[in-house]
C-alpha cells in the first residue's frame, strides 16, 4: 500500500452530461451535507470514551447501475518519500485524519523488507517524519479511541513477517510519533501475510484480523487494555481459506469483513466474532474486473450505509469501486495514471480511502495508492491522490 503541489486536481474535468450519475450525485451529497440530508461524520460508536473511527464520509449513489467514467483515470499530486533499500518493500498504508487541523493528518505505511523492514509516518506532501525498524511489517490499519487504561488513544496495528505476531503502536498526534504498546510478544499463525482491524459498533470492542501466506486461516483477535497501558490480545475466531490472503478491510458501521484471496476474489464475512464462517462472493478474478493479484481494499463511507468499497487489481494496476451497501454491485475501474513528476502507479497493491478533508488540495478526501515499480526510485512508494478526481 505513495507527489507535485497543486491547488486543485490538475485532471481535466468532465462536462456534466458524462459523469456517472450515481458517482457524481453522491459526491455532490459530501461536498453539501445539508442538500442531501447527510451528516459530515458517521454516527460515533456507543462508548463515550470510544471516539468514531478515523475515516473519512462518502455520500450514497443515487443509483446502482452507475456507467464507468468516459476518462477512467485519476492524478497523484504527490508522492512518498523512498525507505532506504531497493525493490517493493513498501505497500500498505492507513490514514489518520486530524479533524482539528486537517493538514496535519498523517499517513502510515509498513516497509516489509527483510532487512530493515519496520513502519513510517508520512506528512500530507509524503515526507517521511518517522521511521521505526521493527520488523517485516506485512500491513496496518489504525482506530481511534481505544480505551487504554481510561485514556483513549490512536491503536496502530500490523502484522509483524519476522516473528510471526502482532505489532502494535500508539500514535501520538502532537508530536506525530509511533510507541509500541503490545502487552507481550502476541503469536499469530505462521506464516502470517495481512492485517486489518475492527471496531464493534454493536458492542465498543476492538479486533485485528491476520491473514495467511497460504492455506490457513483468516485469525480474529479482540484487542484488550491490560490496565497498565498496554495492550493484549486473544483469539476469538478463525476462518478457513485455501490459498495466500493477504488484504483484508472491516466495515465498522455494517459489520461486515471483506478478505481479499489473491487468485481467487473478494470475499465478504460478518466481522462479530460469534458470527461463525458463512460467507458470500462479492467478485471474483476472471469475471472482467479483478486480475491475480486481488490486493489491498479500504471502505469510503457515507450515510446509513451508503458508500463505496475499493479494491486494487494487481493484475491490472486497476483500482475497483463497489457500492458499499447490499450485495455491494460494481460501479467502476480506474488507473492512477503519470502527472508531471508523479509517475503512474503500477503493480498496484495496497491502498487507503478517507473523504474526510485531510488538507490542501485533499479537502474533498485522499486515495493513498501502492505504486511497486517508482520510476526514478530506489524502493516502491506511495501515491497521493485527490479524491474528488476519482468520485466525480
Amino acid at each position: 500500500m505513495t507527489m507535485i503541489v497543486t491547488d486543485t486536481p490538475r485532471e481535466r474535468a468532465m462536462p456534466n452530461h458524462a459523469r456517472p450519475a450515481g458517482l457524481s450525485l453522491a459526491f455532490a451529497a459530501l461536498l453539501i451535507p445539508g442538500l442531501f440530508g447527510c451528516s459530515p461524520s458517521p454516527a460515533p460508536a456507543p462508548t463515550a470514551t470510544s471516539p468514531a473511527p478515523s475515516v473519512g464520509v462518502t455520500p450514497a449513489p443515487s443509483q446502482h447501475s452507475a456507467p464507468p467514467l468516459a476518462e477512467p483515470s485519476a492524478l497523484p499530486v504527490f508522492e512518498t518519500e523512498g525507505f532506504s533499500g531497493s525493490g517493493d518493500i513498501s505497500d500498505d498504508s492507513a490514514i489518520w485524519v486530524d479533524r482539528a487541523s486537517p493538514a496535519n493528518s498523517l499517513v502510515l505505511a509498513d516497509n516489509k523488507s527483510s532487512s530493515g523492514g519496520g513502519i513510517g509516518v508520512f506528512d500530507m506532501t509524503g515526507k517521511l517524519l518517522e521511521f521505526r525498524p521493527d520488523g517485516m511489517i506485512g500491513n496496518v490499519d489504525l482506530r481511534s479511541g481505544f480505551p487504554s487504561s481510561g485514556t483513549p488513544i490512536v491503536l496502530v496495528g500490523g502484522n509483524n513477517r519476522s516473528n510471526n505476531t502482532l505489532s502494535l503502536w500508539s500514535l501520538d498526534t502532537e508530536a506525530r510519533t509511533l510507541s509500541p504498546v503490545a502487552a507481550r510478544s502476541i503469536g499469530t499463525q505462521a506464516p502470517n501475510y495481512g492485517f486489518c482491524m475492527y471496531r464493534s459498533r454493536a458492542s465498543g470492542k476492538f479486533y485485528a484480523f491476520v491473514t495467511p501466506n497460504g492455506p490457513g486461516s483468516v485469525q480474529q483477535f479482540e484487542l484488550l487494555d491490560d490496565g497498565a497501558g498496554k495492550v493484549d490480545a486473544s483469539l476469538v475466531r478463525t476462518l478457513p481459506v485455501s490459498s495466500i490472503t493477504e488484504s483484508c478491510v472491516a466495515d465498522d458501521e455494517l459489520g461486515h469483513l471483506y478478505v481479499a484471496q489473491e487468485g481467487l476474489g473478494v470475499w465478504k464475512y460478518e466481522a462479530e466474532p460469534d458470527a461463525g464462517t458463512d460467507r458470500s462472493s462479492v467478485d471474483k478474478v476472471g469475471a472482467g474486473r479483478l486480475e491475480a493479484d486481488v490486493e489491498g481494499m479500504s471502505i469510503a463511507y457515507g450515510e446509513d450505509g451508503a458508500g463505496y468499497l475499493f479494491v486494487s487489481s494487481q493484475g491490472s494496476s486497476t483500482i475497483a469501486i463497489y457500492d458499499r451497501a447490499g450485495n455491494n454491485p460494481f460501479l467502476k475501474s480506474f488507473k492512477v495514471t503519470e502527472n508531471g513528476s508523479v509517475d503512474a502507479v503500477t503493480g498496484t497493491d495496497g491502498l487507503d480511502v478517507t473523504t474526510a478533508n485531510v488538507g490542501p488540495p485533499f479537502e474533498r478526501g485522499l486515495l493513498v495508492v501502492h505504486d511497486e515499480s517508482n520510476s526514478g526510485g530506489d524502493t516502491s512508494n506511495l501515491k497521493y491522490v485527490p479524491l474528488d478526481s476519482v468520485l466525480k
